[in-house]
């Protein structure tokens, strides 16, 4: 059963990561990188874009030329080569968690209920989570790291039981716990900066936005999708389960 898992997650993953990387070429990398074009202005580098206020990010402080000289992937290819590689490896991992649970709460994986609980996974991973941290752009303001952090995995976590519940669990007592555990995360509230400055346009920001939330559910419901078909095929094969 492990061999399998391992098995139809990585294709899984890796078909999936392969498209979803190409959609994002086409999608969210080029609104980062004409964000970045403004992020990199409050430092004083020319830019063919209007004029934007005056530095107020934090993270350019004392040991901020340290962070310039590290390494990161050239723009163009090797840019393109590496995001797709991280692209491909989340793929495989979602894969892999998605597989594990559907295989454990004992369903019958198939296309059809693989793309189901890819559509709930995206629900608990990234549209719940985004009502309260949306997905930002680089120059956003944004509050602590590792409160964010916290906030994230509590909703997530929140959120994914409470659709279990909802979806698996019966009796109106479960619905009702569910729905609380759902909406408890955005009761406590998200942390965020107390100021919002961002240096890149608020229609760039938005469009950003909503490109990485149907980025996410495709990559999500890809990878469901295509690991019940894998699935489908190694019972009709006659694979031991």
């Amino acid at each position: 059963m492990l061999m399998r898992i391992l098995a139809t997650g990585l294709m899984a993953g890796v078909l999936a990561g392969v498209i979803v990387a190409g959609l994002q070429h086409v999608t969210t990398t080029p609104l980062i990188i004409q964000a970045e074009t403004y992020e990199k202005s409050e430092g004083g580098h020319e830019h063919t874009h209007a004029p934007v206020a005056p530095a107020q990010d934090t993270e350019a402080a004392p040991g901020s030329q340290e962070l310039a000289d590290e390494w990161s992937p050239a723009d163009g290819i090797e840019r393109t080569a590496f995001t797709a590689l991280a692209t491909v490896g989340a793929a495989v991992g979602f894969a892999f968690i998605l597989i594990a649970l559907i295989v454990a709460s004992g369903a019958t994986l198939t296309t059809r209920s693989g793309a189901l609980w890819g559509a709930a996974a995206f629900v608990a991973t990234g549209l719940a989570p985004a009502l309260g941290l949306p997905p930002e752009l680089p120059g956003s303001a944004a509050a602590e790291l590792f409160q964010r952090q916290v906030w994230w995995v509590g909703a997530v976590l929140a959120t994914g039981i409470g659709l279990w519940l909802i979806a698996r669990v019966s009796g109106a007592l479960a619905v009702l716990l569910g729905i609380a555990l759902i909406v408890a995360p955005h009761v406590v509230g998200a942390p965020h900066p107390h100021e919002f400055t961002s240096e890149v346009p608020a229609e760039l920001a938005g469009h950003f936005t909503a490109s990485s939330l149907v980025v996410h559910a495709v990559l999500w419901v890809l990878v469901g999708s295509i690991a019940g078909w894998l699935w489908q095929r190694g019972d009709a094969q006659g694979l031991a389960a």
